[in-house]
């Protein structure tokens, strides 16, 4: 069985040194790990930005797309090779703005797929300008008297679009981080992992010590039930968001592959793809 270690490559991340997307890096290795995967059944895919730059960090099958499309992709990549394990990963940037529309439809066709977002709360690869998890009267280069539009909530989104599981999580809180993605990637169903992730270079309000000051961790509340939708709605909107740990899961709903009629179970990668010519031209003749 692989260890972490075997999911490290010779890549050495160019993140800003104190970049939360390391810890992130490292707890997907460890929960690839932790779950029994080996190094070719994991496949990353992930969009643009710093947080974009993953797939090629981590020493798995990895394919680095454009903007805001990592889900699509890795929804295609699943139905094509549902053996692999697929984890879709971006920023705030590329999964709540251009990419939106991907996120809500992926969300609620519910692929067994694990995405994770590392919510720096600013455009980070750009140089610094306010995103749509930003706060009013965010100041950047883009809004520099202040953002005057209000904070997106992916949680609420996500839970409204009828998710299957939603976690939120810290980076400098790798014990939790870990845990959440191994249930993550077991969970049968598509996974959203939103991560705290703090840009040291540009964000200079979202600190890793506002974080800590400002989170709340579920596990301060040991009669919560993350079953319960309303109960989790209602908690994302008392605390505004900023709490952590595991928010809903519905086991009962099945994902969008085991509900295909005649979906084969083996890869396609397996699969007898040979065309003979009598098949390939009844194929022709249906587009004449």
């Amino acid at each position: 069985m692989a260890t972490f270690k075997e999911f490290r490559n010779n890549v050495k991340p160019n993140w800003c040194p104190g970049c939360g997307d390391f810890s992130i890096q490292a707890a997907i290795q460890r929960a690839a790990a932790n779950v029994g995967l080996e190094p070719e059944e994991l496949a990353v895919i992930s969009g643009i930005g710093c947080s974009g730059r993953i797939s090629g960090y981590i020493n798995a099958y990895g394919l680095h797309g454009i903007h805001g499309r990592a889900l699509p992709i890795a929804q295609g990549v699943k139905l094509a090779n549902r053996e692999l394990t697929v984890i879709a990963s971006g920023g705030d940037g590329d999964g709540f703005a251009i990419g939106m529309g991907h996120t809500v439809h992926a969300i609620r066709r519910n692929l067994n797929i694990t995405y994770i977002v590392m919510d720096n709360q600013i455009y980070g690869l750009t140089k610094g300008q306010t995103s749509p998890r930003s706060a009013e009267g965010f100041k950047t280069k883009s809004t520099p008297e202040g953002s005057i539009e209000s904070t997106l909530s992916p949680l609420e989104i996500a839970l409204s679009a009828g998710a299957t599981f939603v976690a939120q999580s810290f980076s400098s809180d790798l014990k939790q981080l870990t845990a959440l993605i191994e249930a993550g990637i077991k969970h049968e169903g598509f996974s959203l992992i939103n991560v705290f992730s703090p840009c040291v270079t540009f964000n200079k309000i979202n600190t890793y010590d506002w974080f800590k000051e400002n989170i709340v961790n579920l596990e301060q509340f040991p009669d919560y039930d993350p079953t319960n939708r309303v109960t989790a709605m209602n908690k994302i909107m008392e605390t505004n968001g900023m709490l952590t740990g595991l928010i809903y899961q519905n086991t009962v709903r099945k994902s969008y592959e085991d509900m295909i009629t005649g979906f084969r179970q083996e890869a396609l990668a397996k699969q007898d793809l040979s065309l003979s010519e009598e098949h390939f031209a009844k194929l022709v003749a249906e587009f004449k």
